[in-house]
């Protein structure tokens, strides 16, 4: 009885060794498939052309929008762009701060976002072009964008 008990210890300690090893291993492949998902979906890329098709007009009527409030009214520009910060850096770019009743009458956006009237023209354009096409999130993008350049500030190309 004396010999086989060290036996029996030792298969239980090896049992247990190898679980861990096949735990850590299965852990090292499901880490693996992760980051290959993740690569996969990071090489997702945006794309400046991704109106094209689906409504080939949708920048140029942003562009024209923008140009012609910032023309009409200079600190239009300042006031898109801040209304894109407050969209994308409060909680992501999703155009919540287009929404009534929630963002735009938080306490500290009631007196100081403007430019809402300038996205709803411009949105309204774009639905009488291509019905439920452009995404507010992306109109808002683009409107800060084209304000930047509408008040001739430095730009820089990006492919």
């Amino acid at each position: 009885v004396q010999v086989s008990l060290p036996i029996t210890i030792n298969l239980v300690s090896l049992t247990r060794r190898w679980l861990a090893k096949e735990a850590m291993a299965s852990t090292s492949s499901l880490s693996a498939v992760l980051l290959l998902c993740l690569a996969v979906a990071a090489s997702a890329q945006l794309s400046p052309t991704f109106y094209q098709t689906t409504c080939p007009n949708a920048l140029a009527t942003i562009k024209a929008a923008v140009t012609a409030a910032v023309n009409k009214e200079n600190r239009m520009g300042a006031s898109l762009l801040r209304l894109h910060f407050h969209d994308c850096f409060v909680q992501g770019c999703d155009a919540s701060v287009l929404l009534s009743g929630m963002e735009q009458n938080a306490i500290p956006n009631v007196m100081s976002l403007r430019g809402f009237e300038v996205i709803d023209s411009i949105k309204a354009q774009l639905e009488t072009m291509c019905k439920q096409t452009v995404s507010c999130a992306d109109i808002l993008t683009v409107a800060a964008r084209d304000s930047v350049v509408a008040v001739r500030s430095p730009t820089c190309v990006t492919s």
